[in-house]
């Protein structure tokens, strides 16, 4: 059959038929925010590379959660700023560290929403990577042992998921298998599996006071020229226990989404990073885009390509937005 019997556009031709036929719908279920917690009192901290996204002190991270919790926004995915850092991370695994508190605070008040915590130890180190090093090399199987500890700290304070970010083979199976025996059999692992060297980072560095000293981080975040390697490391954090697998960044990757999806089971999570953020809304600033309407398009794109979960900053006003249509 052709033209005219069949017309696709009989399918667009008013909204309410438009919406019964809608292959994908971004729902605030799909949302996780991420969140920004840094020592001391009456702190609100403008990134001034990310409009609307604060450091924020314990007191006011609560305030924060709470506007949260009343957009129904399920989760937040907190990363600590300490106050102060060395070669071997040791605020990452502190059990009184920033987000070791921010956990528990957090959870004595609001134990209904869902608390991930990153684990990575590139905020914590004065030399800016995400593991320690010998003579400006990245020692992975020695950095491993840290990232369990830091990652058991997060589950002894409360945290509902664990997310390791840092990119060291082995780190998942390690972090399982800490977790298993001081009985945390319960946590998730939601494991950062397909982490591209991007230059999207570049505003979370500002935040996080996270870029190196030395080098960069392609030694093992992956070459953004490669697709098939995303499977062979996804499979590989699967096989170490992962419960929730990433892409990390969304927009530029959006093949090796749909690529993770039709080969893994798994849930799926996608970080619309910083950088993805932050040209949005400086062009939004300028006038020459409309924020909702980009916004609303790039996430329903990341749910079109396989995603289940969406951690983006712009979850707060998407949430909103989402209500206004409701």
């Amino acid at each position: 059959m052709q033209f005219p019997r069949i017309r696709l556009r009989r399918l667009r031709y008013k909204e309410n038929i438009r919406r019964l036929v809608r292959e994908n719908r971004l729902s605030v279920d799909d949302l996780v925010y991420p969140l920004f917690v840094t020592y001391g009192n009456n702190i609100k901290k403008p990134i001034t590379s990310m409009p609307g996204v604060y450091n924020f002190s314990l007191d006011l991270l609560l305030a924060e959660i709470s506007q949260i919790i009343e957009l129904k926004i399920p989760a937040v995915l907190l990363f600590g700023i300490p106050e102060k850092k060395d070669s071997v991370g040791s605020g990452a695994y502190d059990e009184e560290g920033i987000v070791q508190q921010a956990v528990r605070a957090i959870k004595a008040k609001y134990p209904e929403i869902i608390v991930i915590t990153d684990v990575c130890l590139c905020e914590y180190t004065d030399h800016g990577h995400c593991g320690i090093i010998e003579e400006n090399e990245i020692l992975n199987d020695q950095s491993l042992q840290l990232l369990a500890k830091t990652a058991l700290s997060h589950a002894r304070a409360g945290a509902d998921i664990i997310a390791p970010s840092d990119m060291m083979d082995g780190s998942v199976a390690v972090i399982r298998d800490k977790l298993d025996r001081q009985g945390f059999q319960n946590i998730p692992i939601m494991a950062y599996s397909v982490k591209y060297a991007s230059s999207y980072y570049g505003p979370f560095r500002e935040a996080a006071g996270s870029a190196p000293k030395f080098g960069d981080r392609r030694s093992y975040q992956m070459d953004f020229a490669n697709g098939l390697e995303a499977i062979r490391e996804t499979a590989l954090d699967v096989d170490e226990g992962a419960d929730i697998i990433m892409v990390k960044p969304a927009l530029a990757y959006m093949d090796v989404i749909r690529m993770i999806k039709e080969n893994f089971n798994s849930p799926l999570a996608v970080y619309n990073v910083s950088g993805e953020y932050s040209m949005v809304k400086a062009a939004a600033k300028m006038g020459w885009i409309d924020e909702r309407a980009v916004v609303m398009e790039t996430l329903t794109g990341f749910k079109r390509a396989g995603a289940d979960i969406i951690i983006t900053y712009h979850a707060k006003d998407v949430a909103g937005w989402i209500r206004e249509d409701c």
